[in-house]
């Protein structure tokens, strides 16, 4: 016989007088989640004749009441009736994870680091606010009018100045909040400080039974305090005939749920209950018409004649990673690699589960334990890319698609290329059948120049005339590979969606464009071509901005789609 009830949690005053039988039970399965875990237990009573209720006494506070199931089975017929779930004193003692606690310790610093820099960055930029107020009419000598003649100096360096500390202060903020995003998820897996009494959960089930049964019970419930992590190795082989990619699949478990799950049958599902490595980005440019500060706002905005950045700070983020794998080698007269242990893939059409090989034991004080999920081998696609106007080198780049029936779940990769390691990139989610890109880092056999090549800009001599600002670039590509190489080149024109300014390339001195726009961002083009060995390639840029002569100019970069 068996009996399936979903958790009834009623309060049954009258359940109090009946006979209690304690059941024994262990953890037999678990299923993991992103954000959580379902424990399955199961356990064995003798039944006694009548009503009576079977107890587990000790389950974590961390469960959830309304997720209890219970299944049971006997040698005769009974039945299963409410379910009362008590709160009960425990004995909980505070569990440490001193790694967890030095990486918190770290970022702690960091933030408050980099928060000072921020501070003192944003102190610097409205200095330079407060010395744009002044005017060039006070700048001179002994507070006198600047000669008219040497304006457009000072407002090129004002303009200069802000948009280098407007930079400073963009990627040390960008910083912080990746410094205070890693703080909270390591205290969202950071050990619950227990204390002595901290409760505990006892479940009782009613159960009725005509005559004494010998009873089979799996008890399952969902805990917080449990999560895994993705993360991914992905090592690229350009020594053999083609390009090959090996990406191994791993997830990081931890679990603080307060009961130790040893010996247990592991289930990863991807459902949820709740730049160093590649070219750096390149952000539009809007180009709009500069807007005159109000007097009582603290922070003034001066745009005349402010230059578009054609430099900036390349964000390079690579930090050290060890092979998670460890080498082992068969004692034989002929030594043989060892097999790895791979999950079994149950793929649907909203979910994939990942059945853990054997069975796992996962500590409860928060420590990582790291599972190979997937290995697969992939023929890769090579390329480079460059951004000249922020770095004046290429990237590799290699491609594969993905052909797996479960989708990749966002996570950081770690990147190796011809045995050696290169950095972390990261995965966005990919789905089965998508193309995936990867950064192996600099190509040092690509050399890239960039240079403007020439900016005028005229002033108006009456009221009414329309201003123009002429600008040219000029880049060349070298390679110096001992094979053909596919290159491609990001560079960006200003875009305006102000039908007072208007934006013009002039294509007799642009090299015509691979791609106009790429993909969704605006003012990005796209030159891609083949580079045989030893060749270069030049590529021109040249437009014209035009807006009226009695307004000023502001250029903002636009945050990327997605970003």
């Amino acid at each position: 016989m068996r009996s399936h009830i979903a958790a009834a949690l009623i309060l049954a005053p009258g359940l109090a007088a009946a006979a209690e039988t304690e059941l024994s039970s262990r953890i037999d399965r678990v299923t993991v989640f992103p954000d959580g875990a379902v424990v399955t237990r199961l356990g064995k009573a003798d039944l006694l004749q009548g009503v009576s209720q079977i107890v587990l006494r000790g389950l974590p506070a961390t469960i959830d009441p309304a997720s209890i199931r219970v299944e049971g089975k006997g040698d005769g017929t009974f039945s299963v009736g409410a379910v009362d779930v008590r709160v009960t004193p425990g004995d909980a003692r505070p569990v440490l994870d001193m790694v967890l606690e030095e990486k918190l310790k770290t970022l702690r610093d960091e933030k408050e680091k980099l928060s000072g820099q921020i501070g003192a960055i944003e102190s610097k930029r409205a200095t330079i606010e407060r010395f744009a107020q002044v005017g060039p009419d006070k700048l001179g000598p002994d507070g006198k009018a600047l000669p008219v003649a040497d304006w457009p100096a000072v407002f090129e360096a004002i303009g200069t100045a802000l948009v280098k500390v407007q930079d400073e202060l963009r990627g040390t903020r960008s910083r912080l909040a990746d410094v205070e995003g890693e703080i909270a998820a390591l205290e969202r897996a950071r050990p619950q400080a227990g204390r002595p009494g901290a409760p505990k959960r006892d479940v009782a089930i009613s159960v009725e039974a005509p005559q004494p049964v010998a009873a089979e019970f799996t008890v399952t419930y969902r805990v917080t305090g449990a999560n895994w992590t993705p993360t991914y190795e992905a090592r690229l082989t350009t020594t053999g005939e083609k390009p090959e990619i090996a990406l191994t699949r791993r997830a990081e478990i931890r679990q603080r749920s307060g009961e130790a799950w040893d010996d247990v049958a592991l289930t990863l599902s991807t459902t949820r209950s709740t730049g160093g490595t590649r070219a750096p980005e390149l952000t539009p440019m809007q180009v709009a018409f500069f807007e005159p500060p109000v007097v009582y706002e603290s922070r003034a905005r001066v745009g005349a004649n402010a230059p578009a950045p054609m430099a900036a700070r390349a964000k390079a983020e690579t930090e050290a990673a060890a092979d998670a794998v460890a080498k082992q080698t068969q004692r034989s007269a002929t030594p043989k690699p060892a097999e790895i242990q791979v999950a079994a893939i149950e793929a649907g059409a909203y979910q994939a589960n990942f059945q853990v090989p054997g069975r796992a034991s996962i500590p409860q004080d928060g420590s990582s334990k790291t599972v190979t999920l997937t290995q697969r081998k992939a023929e890769a696609t090579l390329s480079a890319r460059t951004v000249p106007e922020l770095e004046q080198k290429a990237y590799l780049e290699a491609g594969f698609t993905h052909d797996e029936e479960a989708p990749l779940l966002a996570g950081r990769v770690a990147l190796h290329r011809d045995g050696t390691y290169v950095g972390m990139g990261q995965f966005r989610l990919v789905a089965p059948g998508d193309k995936v890109e990867l950064g192996f880092g600099a190509d040092d056999r690509i050399k890239v120049s960039f240079a403007p090549v020439k900016r005028r800009e005229n002033d108006p001599s009456w009221l009414g005339q329309t201003r123009t600002d002429l600008r040219e670039f000029r880049t060349v590509v070298t390679s110096l590979h001992a094979k053909p190489v596919k290159i491609t080149v990001l560079e960006r024109i200003p875009f305006s969606e102000s039908s007072g300014i208007t934006v013009e390339t002039i294509a007799a001195q642009t090299t015509p464009p691979t791609e106009k726009q790429v993909g969704d961002r605006r003012g990005v083009a796209g030159w891609t071509f083949d580079l045989v060995p030893g060749a270069e390639k030049e590529i021109k840029l040249a437009y014209r901005i035009k807006w009226p002569g009695d307004r000023e100019l502001s250029y903002e970069e636009q945050p990327l789609p997605g970003k």
